[in-house]
């Protein structure tokens, strides 16, 4: 018996999945994102000299994992903006985030308590797009289980993936801020939300897909919304992993990195010398007088 009959949430979940998503989630889904924008250093500057470039940033924030899937799916990645409706909303959306006279529209949504709402709608979205983008890979891919897994990872944290590609358009470089390398919680719950999804799909996880993606999704917006209030970056699964990482692939050992801070550090000392002391201002000016001497002479 699965768990949703047992505490008789069947109806409530079937009815949660059907519920539309545009226009009212995708809404709040593109005011967080435009908002997340607006946070980046110089991103303000950047709207007021090139409106074009922002404008870029801003569908990437909102569509980026829309055009990651497709590109993985060998569509054309400008399908979507084939959907004049959300483009014209996110449009909308981006304008009153950064051009709205004294910044009302910016303070509104960014009000705490009207943000956390924003917040877990966004989550509302993000899981119906894991869903959705493991239905589309299953319905063309049939056993394909890892291209099922990266289509629905994408579609629920495109948008940070590419971010490499956005800060490009605004004109930083930073490859240390790759989000391969340092997962946000959104990125992993995004990953281990689509493995579950796979499985499902290929009926190895004995839930409906309506279930699970109201389980799913109550799971992100407690998450998320306690991260939000609390401004914490601390990821819910860093105890699971703190405990399952060193098993299966080990731990980072700290002498090789004392070694080889210590044996560069020598070498520093030795290929470079101290430099010689200071000219004093008596010196300076000896020199100076002795090298106008000279000259007459």
């Amino acid at each position: 018996m699965e768990l949703a009959a047992a505490l008789q949430l069947g109806e409530l979940a079937a009815a949660f999945a059907a519920l539309p998503v545009f226009p009212l989630f995708d809404t709040a889904y593109f005011i967080i994102s435009v908002l997340y924008l607006k946070y980046e250093p110089g991103a303000v500057e950047m709207s007021r000299k090139s409106p074009f470039a922002s404008w870029l940033c801003a569908m990437l924030h909102c569509f980026g994992s829309y055009i990651l899937a497709d590109l993985l799916l060998g569509e054309s990645p400008i399908d979507y903006f084939s959907n004049n409706s959300s483009v014209i909303l996110a449009t909308a959306v981006w304008y009153l985030i950064f051009f709205c006279p004294m910044n009302l529209f910016y303070k509104c949504v960014s009000f705490l308590p009207v943000k956390l709402i924003f917040v877990a709608m966004k989550e509302v979205v993000r899981v119906r797009k894991i869903a959705a983008g493991v239905h589309h890979a299953h319905h063309r891919y049939h056993h394909g289980w890892f291209i099922m897994m990266a289509t629905g990872w994408v579609k629920g944290s495109g948008v940070a993936l590419m971010s490499n590609f956005e800060q490009l358009l605004r004109g930083v470089w930073k490859p240390e801020t790759n989000e391969i390398l340092r997962m946000s919680f959104p990125t992993k719950a995004s990953l281990y939300g689509t493995v579950l999804f796979t499985l499902q799909q290929t009926h190895w996880l004995p839930i409906s897909e309506a279930n699970l993606i109201f389980f799913f999704t109550m799971f992100m917006i407690v998450c998320k919304v306690f991260m939000t209030a609390t401004h914490s970056h601390a990821s819910p699964f860093a105890p699971m992993e703190n405990f399952i990482c060193p098993v299966f692939f080990g731990s980072v050992s700290s002498g090789h990195s004392s070694h080889h801070h210590d044996h560069h550090g020598a070498s520093h000392e030795v290929s470079h010398p101290p430099p010689p002391p200071a000219k004093s201002k008596e010196d300076l000016n000896e020199g100076t007088r002795k090298r106008k001497a000279k000259k007459a002479e």
